[in-house]
């Protein structure tokens, strides 16, 4: 299959490179243990709301760890190898970065399954297992790969990408912690100023996860502005404000629906990409409902929504399939329409509600317990 390319690929080529030089590029096109690890690495860029996938990145990685420390990478003499017991890689994986509550899903059966989705012809899988022993050993037939005529070992150069990924991704987090931090401190600035950082973190380029906060509370104050009446009959109708709710932690995998409003019922995804495959994928999972995107873009939404009937319509070419998932989207929000919403907001003298509710979001993302 084709190399897949993201920001960290280039990370992964530069690594192969020092290992192996000038032939990065090959190496990583003659992998498929590192074409996974590419796959897998896409989350790797500051700011992603991906993710970070660390199951299957750690239970190679112990693995292989223990592969080098036995210096089968230069003895050559796996195969007479008793392997490793699963209470020590298990034990390992949880000393690892983000990796203190993982459970055995990736060791046992998890890595093996989805390496088999993304390369389905390979005559091999990454972990062999004995399940009468409880012994484990990675297998030596993809990290021994031919390169140039030449048999190449390239265990030393795996664990090198994930270390590197794992300190890319701890990076990413501190960075995320500290604008969370610094969200929770604006409470104790002026208004002007508090209200000023929030428009500083409405642009294209800032942490996927702080867009998501913020459009949420500015979205949230909005429609509480709003009200609709509704009854079983002419004569008896309710009065509701709407309401917005966030429906989980900014990462999590939810099914793709990140805030829900009430009483109308409107589905919330908040994106940062113009990619109809990942549109249609969160529109398939609530059987093609309507879905409202808030896209972390300053593109007009005219401009969103051509792109997403261009790609569609090269992907489909049916109109009826083209016409059924463009109908689903409901409406687009992007930044200049959030900044317009938020100045509505203010204008409601909301602002002080929005910073609240940023700061609450924020202890909840950051784990952050309320001062007392």
């Amino acid at each position: 299959m084709p190399t897949v390319q993201h920001e960290f690929t280039k990370k992964i080529i530069e690594i192969l490179d020092i290992h192996f030089p000038n032939q990065g590029n090959l190496v990583l096109e003659s992998s498929e243990l590192l074409q996974y690890l590419n796959i897998k690495s896409k989350a790797a860029n500051r700011g992603s709301k991906s993710r970070a996938g660390f199951a299957n990145h750690y239970a190679i990685y112990v693995l292989i760890e223990d592969y080098i420390k036995h210096d089968f990478h230069i003895n050559n003499n796996y195969e007479d190898y008793e392997g490793s017991q699963f209470t020590v890689l298990l034990r390992r994986q949880r000393e690892l970065p983000f990796g203190s509550k993982l459970q055995n899903h990736a060791l046992n059966h998890r890595l093996n399954e989805e390496f088999k989705k993304y390369f389905p012809t390979s005559l091999h899988l990454p972990i062999i297992r004995d399940a009468t022993t409880n012994r484990y050993w990675i297998n030596e037939n993809i990290i021994k790969i031919i390169v140039n005529n030449q048999q190449i070992n390239i265990a030393l150069a795996i664990k090198n990408i994930i270390d590197t990924y794992i300190q890319a991704r701890s990076e990413a987090f501190n960075e995320f912690m500290v604008y969370c931090q610094e969200m929770i401190n604006i409470q104790q600035q002026d208004a002007t100023q508090s209200i000023e950082f929030i428009r500083g973190l409405l642009r294209p380029n800032i942490d996927a996860r702080i867009f998501e906060i913020v459009s949420y509370a500015i979205l949230k104050e909005y429609y509480a502005e709003q009200q609709i009446y509704w009854g079983w009959s002419q004569d008896d109708l309710n009065t509701d404000s709407l309401i917005l709710y966030k429906t989980g932690r900014t990462n999590a995998n939810d099914g793709g629906i990140d805030f829900v409003m009430k009483p109308l019922g409107r589905f919330f995804q908040v994106t940062e990409t113009i990619d109809v495959g990942k549109y249609f994928l969160d529109i398939d999972k609530v059987q093609k409902y309507p879905i409202t995107f808030v896209v972390k873009t300053e593109e007009t939404v005219n401009k969103i929504l051509k792109k997403l009937e261009e790609q569609a319509t090269a992907r489909y070419k049916i109109k009826a399939i083209i016409n059924r998932y463009m109908s689903s989207v409901e409406e687009i929000i992007n930044i200049p329409e959030i900044m317009r919403r938020f100045d509505t907001v203010l204008a409601f003298n909301k602002g002080a509600a929005v910073i609240e509710e940023i700061v609450i979001q924020s202890r909840v993302e950051f784990n952050v317990e309320a001062e007392e």
